[in-house]
């Protein structure tokens, strides 16, 4: 049987076109993918006021030499951008022309319930051949997006940037905007990658490791080492590259609608400040983004502000947003470079004072592999437990690794590997105290299964509290949890895998800080603390081990101010999305927390933030990673 990803490197990387000749010509962006003058266009068509006719529909593209059908609003991918004006009162007329169901959903808008756009739980949904009015006030400004909330129509092109104009001037100046939209195209069916990562969820990965990467580990690790690691992982049957479900081995990723053959272009004239709205509104894709040879200072998150913070790059998880001003003084063009998190591909754009002046594609990172700190090993500390400090009872709990003379390397252990002799059992449930738990050495749950409520606790460092609560226990390995991250910690000031010590200054969650002061200051009365658990060798991802589908809402009383806290217990990063309310991310400065609407937990780790339920309603709360959000997903009911 002949090989389905028999693309070269080269070909995946790159893609070859932005659009078919016709949707290129008809919009105006681009008539000649020969000429780099003639690549210059605008982004997106804009649709500017109160009133919008949005018209979702099939459309037909091609970005990697094949015609493929797409799904689109006003035969635009993206979509069109939409300008609001802070104060306004908008009314969307929404047409849905396709065979099926559709939806939008208005990411990061504060709105009433009914409006927010997820079929089954705030409306009905659209039916093929009618149209659905939304109508809501306008009571924020920045950078947002819009999606389909109906099956997989957003990685199928369903998805476009709003900009709302605030009432007040911003709190800094610049001479011209770009909006910048990532986002990652797939010529298969997404229906049918779904199902290739159930029957094997490491198809995509182009990084696997192999003989040769072996070979090298013994050269610079030593054999003896270089088995332990790889026994530890074959063990745990997950692959240290496995950084990205989905990669570009399937994947084309887009700038604006553009591969990076074509690459988008933005003009400025040299002494300008630009302001770079960047979205990011890929399905699976998180990126890197940079570019070199300029600083780019930070001016807002999820469309709040921020006090300033310059930085050489950032990483963008799934469904957020960042404005950042950058200052190119003299007259050369600028790669703006957006690697996937996994290195398989990227986007690309061009900042240019003359469309005919092309700038040099940097080469890409090394692949960067997963560590002992991703799997949430580490002691109370924060950092990795050095073998000093390591017993036979934090080696089976996976705190640290013990010499062993058998050639095997020391893991977390289940049943399974007790009973192959791999490793000692860990201390039964009763073992797993309050304190314990404080000091990374186990996970709580409480005892009916439900998410674990703390009533009361103590202030301690950076804000986060301390558990008082009794009768827990143990989270427990099972069909849907393959993996826990005993010693997981808040790790903000962590730029992650790929992005540590690389040289160049990278924007952490520690450096975010609100421009203005916290909305409400309040302490908390009560934590909700939630495990993001998963099965990677069977591509089942949940909730405390609980899939949507079985899973009881969580409730909230109105007006009360909760602390969320996530655990993740598997080795991905998780963009985790609470409609309806804002995130108010604990990042040590109580006084000027950051407002998020999509908060990122990085592998092995944990955060937390504080939520106000100030909008009645049953609202959506979910991972943003378009092939997790069916089963890691929970109804909010605010009442």
């Amino acid at each position: 049987m002949s090989n389905p990803f028999s693309l070269s490197r080269r070909r995946f990387v790159t893609g070859i076109a932005s659009t078919t000749a016709l949707s290129m010509l008809g919009s105006g962006r681009i008539s000649s993918a020969a000429s780099p003058a003639a690549r210059f266009y605008q982004p997106a068509p804009e649709l500017n006021g109160s009133q919008f006719q949005l018209n979702i529909g099939y459309h037909h593209v091609n970005f990697t030499g094949t015609n493929k059908q797409a799904v689109a609003i006003n035969d635009s991918i993206p979509s069109p951008i939409l300008r609001w004006k802070e104060g306004d009162r908008v009314t969307l007329d929404v047409r849905n022309n396709l065979a099926v169901d559709s939806s939008i959903h208005w990411h990061g808008i504060i709105l009433p319930t009914n409006m927010d756009g997820v079929p089954g739980l705030s409306f009905g949904g659209i039916k093929p051949g009618t149209t659905f009015r939304y109508q809501f006030d306008v009571n924020q400004s920045g950078t947002y997006w819009y999606h389909s909330h109906s099956g997989f129509q957003e990685q199928q092109g369903m998805y476009g940037a709003i900009i709302i104009e605030p009432r007040e001037p911003a709190p800094y100046s610049y001479d011209r905007e770009h909006v910048v939209v990532l986002s990652d195209w797939s010529d298969a069916d997404p229906m049918d990658i779904y199902a290739n990562l159930k029957k094997m969820p490491h198809i995509y990965n182009i990084d696997e490791r192999t003989l040769s990467d072996l070979a090298q580990d013994a050269r610079t690790k030593g054999l003896a080492d270089a088995l332990r690691q790889r026994a530890m992982w074959n063990a745990m049957r997950m692959s240290d590259s496995d950084l990205s479900d989905v990669t570009g081995r399937t994947y084309t990723f887009l700038m604006n609608g553009q591969t990076p053959a074509s690459g988008w272009v933005g003009q400025f004239k040299p002494g300008e400040k630009i302001l770079l709205r960047v979205i990011n509104a890929a399905a699976m894709t998180f990126f890197d983004v940079r570019i070199p040879g300029l600083k780019m200072t930070v001016v807002a998150s999820d469309g709040q502000y921020v006090q300033p913070v310059s930085v050489d790059e950032f990483r963008i998880g799934v469904a957020e947003t960042y404005d950042v001003i950058v200052e190119p003084e003299s007259d050369q063009a600028y790669t703006l470079f957006c690697q996937a998190i996994d290195r398989s591909g990227y986007a690309r754009g061009t900042l240019t004072p003359n469309p005919n002046l092309i700038p040099e594609v940097p080469e890409m990172d090394d692949s960067p592999l997963l560590s002992h700190v991703d799997m949430g090993m580490t002691h109370g500390s924060g950092h990795p437990m050095s073998a000093s400090d390591c017993s036979p009872e934090h080696a089976a709990m996976g705190h640290c690794e013990l010499p062993d003379t058998s050639g095997m390397h020391t893991m977390r252990c289940t049943e399974e590997h007790a009973a192959m002799g791999h490793c000692e059992m860990p201390k039964p449930a009763s073992a797993c105290t309050p304190e314990h738990a404080e000091m990374g050495h186990c996970e709580l749950l409480d005892t009916s299964g439900q998410p674990r409520i703390i009533q009361d606790f103590a202030t301690g460092k950076a804000g986060y509290g301390t558990a008082k609560a009794p009768n827990f226990k143990q989270v427990r390995l099972g069909p849907h949890i393959d993996m826990l991250a005993e010693g997981a910690q808040y790790r903000l000031d962590d730029p992650g895998v790929g992005l540590r010590n690389n040289g160049r200054r990278v924007l952490t969650y520690a450096d975010l800080v609100n421009l203005n002061r916290t909305p409400d200051p309040r302490e908390p009365a009560r934590e909700i603390e939630l495990h993001l658990t998963g099965n990677m060798s069977r591509y089942m991802w949940s909730i405390n081990g609980v899939k949507f589908a079985d899973a009881e809402p969580l409730h909230l009383k109105y007006g009360e101010r909760v602390r969320i806290t996530l655990i993740n217990n598997t080795m991905m990063n998780h963009p985790m999305h609470l409609h309806g309310v804002w995130s108010d991310l604990e990042t040590g400065d109580a006084q000027y927390i950051p407002r998020k609407h999509t908060v990122i937990v990085q592998p092995g780790s944990k955060i937390s933030y504080l939520v106000t339920a100030d909008a009645i309603g049953k609202w959506a709360y979910h991972c943003h990673l378009l092939y997790h959000m069916p089963s890691m997903f929970r109804a909010v009911h605010i009442s």
